[in-house]
């Protein structure tokens, strides 16, 4: 949720926009609704309201007006009691009797607290200060506990990473850069080629320049360490610095650090490079993840989250979703694992975060919900494994198994997620049909028949509860399926295609560039105060994880 309109210093067009039979930019006319159909009465929405947000949101406000007024009652009680007795002459202005009224006033508010708190400690009845001045006061008591147990988490800011035109390539390049690896058959490079065609990315999209060099006459591949720190460094510095820049924070101010990137763990950690580049405290709390797949920055944000609501006073944290491809290009032949040579891509993003309830005004985002499902099942731990092929050449192989796992997953955590984010009347449909379909059963079983019709349950619209979808770009097929499954608009899953189409795959910071594109790109469904974002992304293991703002 938007706390404030888009008043911010961005850098325009940051998202570039690609003229392409895939641009979902303007309307589809196989489209046959607007976004403006999905627009639910204020009435229906009350029920899935959260007063607590609702109130954390303009509560520090109040609270500093309170102090005020306060304040300005109790020096309006102490002159009046002066101009009572007759202390201090109204009229005269000279700045002698200035000095005088500004001296009497200071000891007399000295004395009603002094007396205030005596009678506190003495337990006596009798009242100091006015009831306004007492009413005051306790409604400042209770703002402030409002305040400490809402503890909100805002969004003040986010990078892309934009790779300069010498890292981009077109699918011939690639398709060249896979030959030149020596190593691919020509089955292979045939089937790499029709994967290549049918992923949904575009012409201009980033590999790491240690791979990219075997284009130029004379140059190998490079996958060394050197090549992959130089990949990570320049990405994660560059992403880094922009966040920072825009959220108005200084390195020192960072107080928890998370970065998350699945294959590429060096030591010292990732995180040891940025602090020691930008000269961070020595006190942060850094955490670095990996081994957790294309979910990973919602992980990595909820690390943060919870990290700083456990800090008192609040504080800020810093989060880096990235993957690294250098070093991870497969060299054999299996088809299982040629997938990850084919739609994966640099990129990366850098995320501010705050619990500070003086940021709220100035931040991008307020953070509602998170939710991470963990699937259990053998299936589930093997359908995305780092492993080596019959002739030892290490990738990661997809499994068969991926779209099912994928689908249970993603449905335990709507399942999760529907209660805090859709409207009663929803919640509603979907209690109904389970109650009908307990009752159906039932019957059919005391009459040891089976003529009472069995009845599905309710498939709740997620679209009247969210206002944008960022579904992780990790192909085509993915796009496509989770658009049928949730019954998505065009527009719906534009900033996902878009994204997929200029970026490709970036892993865990996909999720990123099409928040982006929705805030600073979208024309069909343009992003407005109050609108709530949904993110989408999945992991190996298998996970799926989910954020709403």
């Amino acid at each position: 949720m938007a706390p404030q309109e888009k008043n911010r210093n961005i850098q325009t067009s940051s998202m570039r926009r690609v003229d392409s039979e895939s641009d979902m930019s303007v309307a589809s006319e196989s489209s046959s609704k607007s976004y403006r159909d999905y627009r639910v009465r204020k009435s229906n929405l009350i029920g899935m309201v959260n007063w607590t947000h609702v109130l954390g949101t303009y509560l520090p406000q109040l609270f500093i007006a309170g102090i005020g007024i306060l304040l300005a009652l109790i020096f309006h009680q102490v002159m009046t009691d002066l101009m009572t007795k007759q202390q201090i002459d109204s009229t005269d202005l000279s700045p002698a009797n200035l000095i005088e009224l500004t001296v009497a006033t200071l000891v007399s508010v000295k004395d009603l607290v002094a007396r205030q708190i005596s009678m506190i400690l003495s337990l006596r009845k009798e009242a100091i200060f006015s009831p306004a001045v007492e009413g005051t006061f306790v409604a400042l008591v209770i703002m402030a506990w409002i305040i400490t147990m809402d503890n909100p988490v805002f969004l003040l800011s986010f990078s892309t990473f934009k790779a300069p035109q010498s890292w981009r390539a077109t699918h011939d390049q690639i398709i060249e850069m896979m030959r030149r690896q020596n190593c691919f058959t020509e089955e292979s490079i045939a089937f790499m080629k029709r994967l290549l065609v049918r992923s949904g990315t575009g012409q201009n999209t980033a590999w790491p320049p240690g791979i990219i060099q075997c284009l130029e006459d004379g140059k190998k591949t490079d996958r060394s360490i050197e090549a992959s720190r130089k990949e990570a460094e320049t990405i994660i510095f560059d992403i880094v610095e922009k966040a920072m820049k825009k959220a108005n924070v200084k390195p020192k101010d960072i107080d928890v650090l998370v970065i998350n990137c699945s294959l590429f763990s060096p030591t010292p950690s990732l995180c040891a490079t940025v602090i020691t580049h930008f000269g961070m405290r020595g006190d942060i709390l850094s955490y670095n993840l990996s081994g957790m797949g294309c979910g990973a920055s919602l992980l990595a944000l909820d690390l943060a989250k919870n990290m700083l609501q456990r800090r008192r006073r609040g504080g800020r944290a810093l989060v880096v979703s990235t993957e690294i491809i250098t070093p991870n290009l497969y060299h054999g032949n299996e088809r299982a694992f040629l997938l990850q040579n084919i739609l994966f891509r640099c990129g990366g993003a850098a995320m501010v975060l705050s619990n500070k309830w003086t940021d709220g005004p100035r931040a991008w985002f307020k953070l509602l919900h998170t939710v991470r499902v963990q699937g259990t099942s053998e299936d589930a731990y093997q359908c995305v494994f780092e492993a080596e092929d019959k002739d030892g050449h290490r990738g990661v192989r997809l499994s068969k198994e991926i779209v099912k796992v994928a689908g249970k997953t993603m449905e335990k955590n709507m399942t999760t997620l529907g209660p805090y984010v859709l409207p009663l009347s929803e919640q509603a449909k979907v209690v109904v049909t389970l109650a009908v379909r307990f009752v159906m059963k039932t019957l059919n079983k005391l009459f040891k028949t089976k003529k009472f019709p069995a009845v599905k349950v309710y498939v709740p619209d997620f679209k009247r509860g969210i206002d944008h979808f960022c579904i992780h770009a990790g192909g085509r097929a993915v796009i496509d399926g989770i658009e049928k499954n949730m019954k998505l608009e065009h527009f719906h899953c534009e900033a996902s295609r878009m994204a997929l189409l200029n970026y490709g795959n970036t892993s865990s910071s996909s999720i990123w560039y099409e928040l982006e594109y929705v805030m600073e790109n979208q024309k069909n469904n343009p992003l407005k105060k109050g609108d709530r974002v949904l993110q989408v992304a999945f992991g190996s293991g298998f996970k799926c994880t989910s954020g709403v703002w």
